[in-house]
């Protein structure tokens, strides 16, 4: 993939819903590809590459779970999220049963897909995990992650690989607590206190980083964590 995005089909035989997935996921740096039946859906994965899927159970044509079937037979490995207004307990064990990696009920919030998307994404084998978005827009910044660096107008501030890594761990979960120990033990590879105290000076200064945008603030949860708050609601009291 020349620009490094994920490719997803998304198989979703609702229109409203779909297009409402595809201009999300975009903007959050996939490329998404959606057909409206299981067939059409079946002869685009033959004809495309894809990274991941995700399919509806309910559709014209070929159902979901024959879908995913089909899909497993060409690609054992492809990571499939089931997204289905079927609830009950034995349709979610039959899609795990057809190797499925996650499933998500109707109705749901984009970001909850989102955060599952970019769960599967970290089980993945190392050269298949592309980064959702290598330049991320971040309130009044431009976080290039691949250059390190973070600009805002016409000023632009370099900074450390590690500190690159911890802004970009928080960007995936923007908006959402991250346990400081998964932190350590995703970018270090072990949860040590001494550790834990770098965590906390490189935290220091990506706060300083991001000052000149009053909207942008990593709060830290005692006892918890972090959160990378970007929404203005999130500073009111």
């Amino acid at each position: 993939m020349p620009d490094g995005k994920l490719q997803i089909l998304l198989a979703e035989d609702d229109l409203n819903l779909g297009v409402l997935l595809v201009d999300y996921l975009e903007t959050e740096g996939f490329h998404v590809k959606l057909c409206r039946d299981g067939e059409l859906a079946l002869k685009t994965f033959q004809n495309n590459p894809f990274d991941m899927c995700l399919l509806d159970i309910m559709m014209p044509k070929i159902d979901g779970f024959t879908l995913a079937k089909e899909i497993r037979s060409k690609n054992k490995k492809i990571p499939i999220i089931f997204i289905t207004a079927k609830s009950l307990k034995e349709d979610k064990l039959k899609g795990y049963n057809l190797g499925a990696d996650d499933y998500i009920t109707k109705p749901f919030d984009e970001e909850e897909l989102l955060w599952k998307i970019k769960a599967v994404i970290r089980r993945m084998p190392t050269e298949k995990k592309i980064n959702s978005a290598e330049i991320i827009s971040l309130g009044k910044y431009t976080f290039d992650f691949t250059n390190q660096s973070l600009t805002i107008g016409n000023k632009t501030k370099r900074i450390t690989e590690k500190e690159s890594e911890i802004l970009k761990y928080l960007c995936d979960y923007k908006d959402i607590v991250v346990k400081r120990e998964d932190i350590l033990k995703s970018l270090w590879g072990e949860n040590d206190y001494f550790l834990g105290r770098s965590l906390d000076v490189f935290i220091t200064k990506i706060r300083k980083y991001l000052k000149d945008d009053s909207n942008l603030t990593v709060e830290n949860v005692f006892g918890v964590g972090f959160i990378l708050n970007t929404k203005e609601k999130s500073k009111l009291p």
